[in-house]
């Protein structure tokens, strides 16, 4: 969603941030209370922001939550309405590079002391800490992550192609895709046709070529890189994917080959941490299906990170300073982060929560383990597809692209690397 700059807008961005000790002296001394926006209305999402609710009342605070229900645009406008008039709520849902973006449209809370009272920095992935403190100090509070290239497996057209062992490398997948066909799988890929889940095929596969060439290309946007040959290689593979699809899916979500998949019809799936819960929802048993890092050519895990957040918005009120302390300490608390992700299926920003316990399913056991081997070998990235790794304007640049390759089999990788190289420098 494209912001634009007005004269009251940077006078508004360039005041001095609340210093966060001010307020938290004031907790003590009035009633907690917090306004919040966020688009978590029903489902998983509405049942989590309604838990956190009710922890954050029995803390003593007055919890006033206004669910915007929708699209992330629709939830922006109301924020976008609500600071033009003065009146910004004490936090609201915001993730990835808007997170900056919008911190220049209204003075923000630095939230460096009690980010450091709580020790969360040392256990949050680097690049993810790095969009919180956009200026050098700490002004959102991620959440809950979800990796959008986990590999997911049909066990019953596992069985088909007579394979036992998961794929590990490119080589690996292609290979078993081909035994799926050839063992009968319809459609060895069971992804779906909408925009995001384009963006996925092509970031998992650029990611586990080469974790320094999507750094370098997708988050960095260096032009020597977006030329280079990781990215043809990318579309190369993207290509494959594509070819092993069910041409007819369209634009379809992924959702609706589900029962496919789990029958055995397709084979393979490569999408977010979320399918497992979508998955369960449906109906479907954790024996149905298998769930592992997507696909990385040096044989260690490739993170693609998606993740919620909260941003703090200045205020004078001194129970909504208070409220906006409380907040703060909840979102960053293990136990809060693990009752959030065991309602939605994520996992926790903390990488010292313990997913060994009852609550956990494997899925995420997995992806945890993933996430702290992809951090330990610089391998946790920033999600193309989910606005996370760019600013939304310049990631549907990159889409675009994308998506016309899928769809249309005659462009070739060469000419969609041009492509996407000249888009991005479009949109800069």
């Amino acid at each position: 969603m494209p912001i634009t700059t007005t004269r009251r807008r940077l006078l508004a961005g360039s005041a001095a941030s609340l210093a966060l000790p001010a307020f938290a002296r004031a907790q003590g001394a009035v009633k907690p209370r917090l306004t919040a926006i966020s688009q978590w209305s029903a489902g998983s999402d509405g049942a989590a922001i309604t838990a956190l609710g009710k922890k954050f009342e029995e803390k003593g605070g007055v919890w006033q939550h206004s669910p915007v229900p929708g699209f992330t645009t629709e939830m922006m406008n109301k924020l976008r309405a609500q600071i033009m008039a003065g009146d910004p709520p004490a936090c609201s849902q915001l993730k990835g590079p808007e997170i900056a973006a919008w911190s220049k449209i209204a003075p923000t809370v630095d939230l460096d002391a009690v980010v450091a009272a709580a020790g969360y920095e040392k256990v949050v992935a680097p690049d993810l800490a790095k969009l919180h403190k956009p200026a050098g100090k700490w002004i959102a509070l991620p959440l809950q992550i979800y990796s959008t290239n986990m590999l997911f497996l049909s066990k019953r057209a596992m069985d088909k192609a007579k394979a036992d062992k998961i794929p590990v490398t490119w080589a690996d997948f292609n290979d078993l895709a081909e035994k799926m066909k050839a063992g009968g799988v319809a459609s060895p890929i069971a992804n779906g046709g909408t925009r995001p889940d384009d963006g996925q095929k092509f970031e998992a596969a650029l990611a586990g070529i080469s974790p320094l060439a999507y750094r370098a290309a997708i988050m960095n946007l260096e032009k020597k890189a977006l030329e280079g040959p990781e990215i043809k290689a990318a579309f190369a593979q993207v290509r494959k994917i594509a070819d092993w699809m069910d041409p007819n899916v369209g634009a379809q979500h992924f959702s609706t080959n589900l029962k496919r998949f789990v029958d055995g019809n397709m084979g393979m799936m490569i999408m977010g941490g979320w399918a497992q819960g979508v998955l369960r929802n449906a109906g479907f048993k954790f024996e149905d299906f298998l769930i592992a890092p997507g696909p990385s050519d040096n044989g260690k895990p490739v993170f693609l990170l998606n993740a919620d957040a909260f941003i703090f918005w200045q205020r004078k009120e001194a129970d909504l300073q208070a409220g906006q302390t409380l907040m703060a300490q909840l979102v960053m608390d293990p136990a809060i982060q693990t009752m959030y992700s065991q309602i939605t299926g994520s996992i926790p920003v903390r990488t010292d929560v313990d997913l060994s316990g009852e609550g956990w399913s494997e899925g995420q056991r997995t992806t945890s383990a993933a996430l702290k081997s992809a951090i330990a070998s610089n391998q946790a990235l920033l999600s193309m597809a989910h606005n996370m790794a760019q600013e939304n304007g310049m990631t549907a640049a990159m889409i675009d692209v994308i998506t016309e390759y899928v769809k249309d089999k005659t462009i070739k990788p060469d000419q969609a690397a041009t492509r996407l190289a000249e888009a991005v420098e479009g949109a800069r």
